[in-house]
């Protein structure tokens, strides 16, 4: 036998290597069910759930086992010890790949899925920073050191009891009857592989035939509807109401109302429950912030991942559209990013009037709290609300104004945060919670914090809102994007599960409605109510996804409710009083609880199947409505052939800062047509990148076109008050064109709106020597 031979590993260090992988995967579970205990979601560690856990990591190592096997043998066979390399490394990365998939599913409660093909980078950074920041790569460096050097220690080990084990059949053999064997066992979220879920998900969603064969070019073209569900409950007045809609994150039915999973935590929401059009079993379409927008204002389909992650928007109608072409002033209002999830983007092409996001608020508005790595999502709900009351408002025209709070959102420190602990300490005092919810409320006191705080700020909107225009003209609507995720939820549709409340002073009746509606029934609900007022603009024909919201005081389902879990997950279905959920059909109850049944499944699979074709038909082809039907139409801007060569040398479309960087070197290289040139191009796709709006007011400036630079200029503070850099270019196109008195008067604006006002002292006080040389005085103008 030669060198090279004796060198050479066989299966006898295979057979360790595998044993060594599922141990690791054994210590896993044991980390995630100890993990969910501690958070009061699990009742114990080892129990039966447990053990399913185990078999199906026995079934995973089984199957990677046999895939490996074929490679390790190869590479061997070619080099001692490539092979054993090679299947030593791929497994240690499948290792921290479940650790890290079992570190998600223990904070969010639900697996990682085929959603994570609907993110962008940006957005899983953006998340990650938020959920600790750097010190989640610090600790991610920790578990890998850890999952390895556990990895290794076992192989060690296993050296002294192989030979137990090698006297078995051939190890692939035994490795194949493990998995086939967990095939036939069941496994749910908590007890299947993570990696192999995530796996399974890919594949199947890649896979997925959703070919549609259309009856009708325009398979969602239906009347508006001419039922007006809620007129019977309204004394509307001789001018269009306003509109008011709040989007509360997180906001889940098991936190409010009576009868609530988790009572107590959302008093001021409790009290107008009961002062409303109460529909305590409304579903939100999405599970997740990103379909909230879309279904609530627009009864729109998903597409693949969501509406707002469409590359091109197809013709739509929305409650933004038609009530701007009948008059209203429109705007939206978040205390975050408006690029996060595309909002902007989807905001733009309603042709909204005002948007209000974090660039916004000035120096006058406190940030939340910020994460290790100094991230922090933006303003709280009171301060968001505090600068919207602050924002003048037309008394004679109507509006139609929709919040988004952010508050109840990891990482869940609300401004105050030791009070309202303590609130949520007496609480829990007072009232009489079994054990295990009383343990998960323990667990998690900075979530129910959050949702008091909220409450707490949306009492305060209430109150600021009768001081407004037109208050006793006003109809509010409050609901949920989605349930809490880190809470443990009873079942899968409480996921979707939210509250939907419509309050107003105009109300002549209250009332509680437990049948099923969904967010998809808003906006035509809405309309129809105004249209039998006033008669608006309509569109003769529509195309939404829901019809009117169910008035029934009793239980029932009666519609065909499709639901998104995540982005790219389309697996949940509501048909009258059947769900089917990842392909397990669920009867509902009045209670919102779930029973397995046996019955209509297939029409229930055929329902989704068909729903899924329809949805990437008309969003993908531009199905949903025809060019006439289409009020706004988002023109975007064009460039010929060789403007978009050039263009793609310098930018590969994925990074707009790095663009922008580019534009500004061309500028300084006085290459101004070419910067100019990518400035555009940068807004078109991002057009809340308000570097490249300053540069297009300093080139316009450096050009001598003054009037055009100072009008961008203007609209750039307009839009983002707090931005220094605004404010600098100005002072120095004024200084240019002579504008002595409008530097002067920048002069206020600044210190009023930006806290970086000292950055630029050297301009605020050249334009007050200018000022006071060529005799200008303003007598509003702050001090130094």
């Amino acid at each position: 036998m030669n060198t090279s031979q004796l060198d050479r590993y066989t299966l006898k260090q295979y057979t360790r290597l595998m044993i060594s992988f599922f141990g690791c995967l054994f210590v896993l579970s044991i980390v995630q069910y100890t993990t969910l205990y501690f958070k009061g979601v699990v009742d114990g560690i080892f129990n039966t759930s447990f053990l399913i856990a185990v078999f199906h990591q026995i079934g995973f190592t089984a199957v990677t086992g046999i895939i490996l096997v074929i490679p390790f043998n190869f590479w061997e066979n070619l080099r001692p010890r490539y092979g054993f390399n090679l299947v030593f490394v791929l497994l240690s990365f499948l290792l921290i790949t479940e650790a890290m998939l079992i570190s998600y599913y223990c904070t969010t409660l639900v697996p990682l899925g085929s959603d994570l093909l609907g993110y962008s980078y940006s957005d899983i950074k953006m998340t990650i920073a938020n959920s600790g920041g750097t010190a989640m790569y610090f600790y991610l460096f920790i578990g890998i050191v850890i999952i390895v050097a556990l990895f290794i220690g076992l192989y060690r080990i296993t050296s002294k009891f192989y030979h137990r084990i090698s006297k078995m059949y051939p190890f692939t053999i035994v490795l194949f009857s493990l998995f086939v064997a967990t095939l036939f066992t069941e496994g749910k979220p908590i007890n299947q592989n993570k990696t192999q879920y995530l796996a399974v998900n890919l594949y199947t969603t890649s896979t997925e035939d959703h070919s549609y064969t259309a009856d009708v070019e325009y398979p969602l073209i239906k009347r508006p509807s001419s039922e007006n569900a809620l007129g019977d409950y309204f004394e509307l007045k001789d001018q269009k109401p306003n509109i008011v809609f709040i989007m509360v994150e997180g906001l889940g039915r098991d936190f409010v109302g009576e009868g609530a999973e988790y009572e107590g935590f959302t008093p001021f929401l409790d009290s107008l429950t009961t002062k409303s059009l109460y529909w305590e079993n409304c579903l939100s379409n999405t599970g997740r912030t990103f379909g909230v927008l879309p279904s609530l204002l627009g009864s729109l389909p998903f597409g693949k991942s969501g509406f707002m992650e469409l590359e091109e928007y197809p013709n739509k109608l929305t409650l933004y559209t038609i009530l701007k072409n009948n008059g209203y002033h429109t705007s939206f209002y978040q205390g975050t990013n408006s690029s996060f999830d595309n909002v902007e983007k989807f905001l733009r092409s309603e042709n909204i009037d005002f948007v209000l996001d974090k660039s916004g608020f000035g120096k006058n508005y406190e940030l939340a709290a910020e994460t290790s790595a100094g991230f922090t999502w933006g303003y709280p709900d009171k301060e968001l609300f505090k600068k919207t009351m602050s924002i003048p408002r037309e008394k004679e025209q109507p509006r139609l104004e929709v919040y988004m709070t952010i508050s109840t959102h990891e990482p869940f420190t609300p401004p105050n945060q030791e009070h309202y602990e303590g609130i949520v300490e007496k609480i829990i005092g007072k009232r009489n919670y079994d054990s295990k919810k009383q343990k998960v409320i323990e667990k998690n006191d900075n979530v129910f914090a959050s949702l008091l705080y909220t409450d707490d700020a949306l009492k305060w909107l209430f109150e600021a809102y009768k001081k407004q225009p037109n208050y006793d003209n006003t109809i509010f609507i409050v609901t949920g994007d989605h349930r809490l995720i880190p809470i443990p939820q009873r079942n899968t549709i409480s996921r979707f599960h939210v509250p939907l409340i419509i309050y107003s002073p105009m109300l002549k009746n209250t009332r509680k409605m437990s049948a099923i509606s969904s967010h998809f029934d808003v906006t035509p609900t809405i309309l129809s109510l105004l249209n039998s007022s006033y008669e608006l603009k309509m569109p003769k024909r529509v195309a939404w996804m829901g019809n009117t919201l169910d008035m029934n005081k009793e239980f029932r389902s009666t519609k065909d409710i499709p639901l998104m879990r995540n982005k790219n997950e389309l697996k949940d279905y509501v048909s009258e009083a059947k769900f089917i959920s990842g392909g397990s059909i669920f009867e509902i109850d009045e209670n919102m609880d779930l029973s397995s049944t046996f019955s209509g499944g297939s029409k229930l699979e055929s329902k989704l199947d068909n729903f899924m074709a329809m949805n990437a038909y008309v969003t993908t082809n531009n199905k949903i409505i025809p060019d006439s039907l289409a009020i706004f139409t988002l023109q975007k801007e064009k460039f010929t052939e060789a403007e978009i060569v050039w263009i793609n040398s310098v930018y590969n479309g994925k990074n707009s800062d790095k663009a922008y960087l580019t534009a500004r070197e061309l500028a300084f290289e006085k290459e101004y047509d070419r910067s100019l040139l990518l400035c555009r191009y940068i807004l078109s796709e991002v057009p809340g990148n308000i570097d490249a709006r300053i540069l297009t007011g300093r080139i316009n400036g450096w050009r001598g076109n003054y009037e055009a630079s100072i009008k961008i200029l203007k609209e750039c503070i307009k839009t983002v008050p707090e931005y220094i850099d605004s404010y600098a270019a100005l002072f120095d196109v004024y200084y240019w064109s002579g504008g002595y008195k409008e530097g002067l008067e920048l002069i206020e604006l600044v210190q009023q709106n930006s806290s970086s006002a000292n950055e630029i002292q050297d301009k605020i006080t050249r334009a007050k020597t200018l000022a006071k040389k060529n005799h200008i005085v303003l007598n509003s103008v702050g001090p130094n």
